[in-house]
């Protein structure tokens, strides 16, 4: 039996969960799929896919959970 593919999200980013290390989100791009980002991370690497986008307009950027929030910093050997 051959599996289907779920849809892909409308949205061109849409920002997920938190990943395994709470300093990451899951964030998904169009075309590239999931890429788990640090909030350090996130802006560049999403102007980097599509530089025109609008962080502000929910049609572009939709948040799952948590809308524009992310984990206090993260430090190794922290819990």
């Amino acid at each position: 039996m051959e599996r289907k593919r779920p849809p892909e999200p409308e949205y061109p980013v849409v920002v997920g969960s938190f990943g395994d290390n709470s300093r990451y989100r899951l964030v998904w791009l169009r075309g590239l799929g999931w890429e788990p980002l640090a909030r350090e991370e996130f802006e560049d690497r999403v102007r980097e896919v599509f530089p025109d986008i609008d962080f502000d307009d929910p049609e572009q950027v939709h948040w799952v959970v948590q809308p524009e929030e992310w984990s206090p910093a993260w430090h190794p050997g922290e819990q």
